[in-house]
């Protein structure tokens, strides 16, 4: 797959690289972004080394793109986002923020940024793309209402 960078006004969604791994430690660090999403806790400087160098070129390469957020095109790293390809047709989407910038809209922004690239015929063409969280997680749940997820139920023993 083709690796692609994300903007609009203001927010850059560009994929993370080696000279992101000391901004991603920091940002991983908050208690939330690790009672909420599927990350090693506690994170360290290894996990974000391994995830730049392994896991996002891999996810690239297999339909399952990850961007870094960033407030310039090469500014340091206030949150994350991915799609991870369940078929040809539908991807999870994924997402954390950094603490110090909740609260502006930047995830609801990145969030369509990404959608829109997934639902594109010159993007990933999906047909649908899910979005699933840990009961409680009420913030990202907010995020999700305002750009349109809809709530369908909650997987038993998920």
């Amino acid at each position: 797959m083709f690796v692609e960078s994300l903007n609009d006004e203001g927010l850059w969604l560009t994929p993370p690289g080696p000279g992101d791994v000391e901004s991603i430690v920091r940002c991983c660090q908050d208690e939330a972004v690790g009672e909420w999403t599927t990350l090693p806790v506690p994170y360290t400087h290894d996990d974000a080394q391994r995830f730049v160098e392994r896991v996002v070129p891999v996810g690239w390469a297999d339909r399952s793109p990850t961007w870094a957020m960033r407030h310039t095109p090469a500014g340091a790293v206030v949150g994350m986002i991915g799609l991870a390809c369940r078929d040809d047709s539908a991807a999870d989407i994924g997402f954390w923020l950094n603490q110090a910038v909740r609260g502006r809209g930047l995830m609801a922004r990145a969030v369509n940024l990404v959608c829109d690239f997934g639902f594109r015929p010159d993007g990933m063409a999906l047909e649908r793309i899910e979005w699933r969280a840990y009961v409680g997680n009420k913030q990202s749940a907010s995020v999700a209402r305002r750009v349109g997820f809809r709530f369908e139920g909650t997987l038993r023993a998920g």
